[in-house]
């Protein structure tokens, strides 16, 4: 790890204080979290009985993208942006076990996310993880693993999945995305998924959101497909279009009621 990416040390308090990246990592079946993030996993399970099923659904829509981007499309530079502690299928395992050229940078905020995914890449040349913020996406893109790593000049496959509906509004999340769509050169993509209004349960969601957002003191907005739509400028999103994460492009037949989270994959023409 060079200089440039030092991690801060964890106090106490962020030990304490549930992380959204070691919750998600606990309801992966990971072991990278503690007893605070655990527990609000729980109690939010309890609340909606489809949570655990959708979390394993947007996990294996961030798997068939990523093989779909290298064997279809041939894209081998992965931004894996809000990327969380690394678990089971990670984009590096899938992109270079379909063409070991692929390289990928992983970013995220959470200092546990990036020390697990620095041991985890250790000898890895093709890979790397850095300690940044994806809404300033200037830091990342000028950091210095970023210009090792990534060639703007050629395809990337920007990856934003199950982060953005952690940035509310106010913080101008559609800016967000433009300014990551705007270095990318023709023939890249952009893979997002987001959480959604469940139509079917919205008083269980609402209070599952409720008790979250007090215990981790993050943000969490649902938006809808069209929302997501505005995002994306001229880019072209590819079949199937904006579905539901288990309806892209699925392997085998699938549960149709899981709690809402939409996936989409699109491609910049010109």
């Amino acid at each position: 790890m060079d200089t440039s990416d030092q991690l801060p040390m964890l106090t106490p308090a962020d030990i304490e204080r549930p992380s959204p990246a070691r919750i998600y990592d606990y309801w992966l079946g990971g072991s990278n979290n503690f007893a605070a993030d655990r527990e609000v996993a729980e109690r939010a399970a309890a609340a909606m009985p489809t949570l655990k099923a959708a979390i394993w659904a947007n996990r294996a829509f961030l798997r068939r993208a990523v093989k779909a981007l290298v064997t279809e499309y041939g894209v081998t530079q992965f931004l894996d942006l809000g990327s969380g502690v690394p678990t089971v299928g990670n984009v590096h395992e899938i992109a270079q076990g379909a063409d070991p050229s692929c390289r990928v940078l992983y970013v995220d905020i959470d200092p546990v996310a990036v020390a697990h995914g620095h041991s985890l890449l250790e000898g890895n040349a093709q890979a790397s993880v850095i300690h940044a913020d994806l809404r300033h996406p200037e830091t990342v893109l000028e950091h210095p693993r970023t210009a090792e790593l990534i060639d703007f000049s050629k395809p990337v496959a920007v990856l934003m999945i199950a982060v953005l509906h952690f940035i509310p509004d106010e913080e101008q999340p559609g800016q967000i995305v433009q300014a990551y769509r705007e270095v990318l050169s023709p023939g890249s993509f952009l893979a997002l998924s987001h959480a959604a209004p469940d139509l079917e349960h919205p008083t269980e969601q609402a209070g599952m959101i409720d008790d979250y957002q007090r215990s981790t003191r993050v943000r969490f907005i649902h938006r809808t497909p069209e929302q997501l739509r505005a995002w994306l400028g001229d880019f072209a999103v590819q079949p199937p279009g904006i579905v539901q994460v288990n309806q892209w492009r699925p392997e085998a037949e699938n549960d149709q009621h899981i709690l809402r989270t939409y996936g989409l994959l699109a491609r910049k023409e010109s």
